[in-house]
């Protein structure tokens, strides 16, 4: 990447249609609200309506004219995955598989008994994404682009086993779901090239970005007193959501397939977008493989590539 790329730079991107999980707060707002200002017709996908529409009324108010809609989707239940999915209308060019929650002190399950962080953070992107592939795969030049965390170099290969209650700890189990997430990303791009689609697929990450992350009452915020400090201490130490945005908004534009972007400052922490580095673990195909796999069986959704190509492993050049 040359020189140093801002949202300013984004080209113009009429006629793309575009869905952003979490577009209501942190990040998510910020790459919804460019992607609006430069032409695209997004659509927030979010777990309350009414935050929706009250992000939505901010960009309008930013960019006149911005086409917005709001869809209700909470990640954390396969039910209303599905909902969206079915209700989509149409080619979609960009999905930001943004949404996610960080660290809830204690053990909680989704409503269809998943960990919590794994299965909001990973596997609902997993099945929208899967459900969405059909009308990804109907857009000219698809694109999606998957959110992790510079946490996920703390995952371990027992992220298959999905953040069992046993080991329940929320720093190590947030880390496993934000490097699903990134083996996630790595090993839909492959399939997507095997299956010979045009589908790209990219990933990102924030560094350390002042969100609701911290104070969403799933996560931390549950724990009153990290709610009402928060508020006060984490603008003033993190970089803004808006810089934190950036990335994904580069990665949803003109990274190159298969690529990870985030900031290039501070070991990753802050500063302006660029190449990203991945742990060893999230390079690691076999168990890609093995967490796709899981994934499926958990969600019971399969991706419906052309000719059922790019389904199986060993389909895949120079992997047995």
């Amino acid at each position: 990447m040359a020189g140093r790329w801002s949202p300013a730079d984004l080209p113009s991107l009429a006629g793309t249609t575009a869905v952003v999980t979490g577009g209501n707060s942190g990040i998510g707002y910020h790459t919804a609200l460019e992607l609006a200002r430069h032409g695209a017709e997004v659509t927030l996908a979010v777990r309350t309506a009414d935050k929706g529409e009250r992000a939505a009324g901010r960009i309008r108010a930013e960019v006149p004219g911005a086409r917005l809609h709001v869809a209700p989707l909470d990640l954390g239940s396969l039910e209303s995955v599905r909902r969206l999915a079915e209700t989509w209308r149409g080619a979609l060019d960009l999905l930001v598989d943004n949404a996610g929650l960080m660290m809830p002190p204690s053990y909680r399950q989704t409503r269809d008994g998943f960990e919590l962080q794994f299965g909001t953070n990973h596997l609902g992107h997993f099945a929208l994404t899967g459900r969405l592939l059909p009308a990804l795969l109907a857009a000219p030049s698809p694109r999606v682009v998957v959110v992790s965390s510079i946490a996920h170099r703390h995952g371990t290969p027992k992220v298959v086993d999905g953040n069992p209650p046993e080991s329940y700890q929320p720093q190590s189990t947030y880390a496993n779901s934000k490097l699903a997430n990134l083996l996630f990303a790595f090993e839909l791009q492959r399939r997507a090239r095997a299956a010979g689609t045009a589908l790209a697929v990219t990933a990102a990450h924030p560094g350390v970005s002042s969100t609701n992350l911290v104070t969403s009452d799933q996560g931390l915020g549950s724990m009153r007193g990290v709610r009402l400090l928060a508020p006060l201490v984490v603008p003033l130490v993190f970089q803004s959501p808006a810089r934190g945005a950036e990335p994904s908004l580069y990665a949803a534009t003109v990274a190159e397939p298969g690529s990870y972007t985030g900031p290039r400052g501070l070991r990753e922490t802050r500063g302006h977008a660029g190449p990203a580095r991945p742990s060893p673990v999230a390079l690691d195909e076999d168990l890609a493989a093995r967490l796709w796999r899981v994934s499926e069986d958990l969600t019971g959704v399969r991706y419906a590539w052309p000719d059922g190509r790019g389904q199986a492993r060993r389909r895949f050049p120079g992997r047995a």
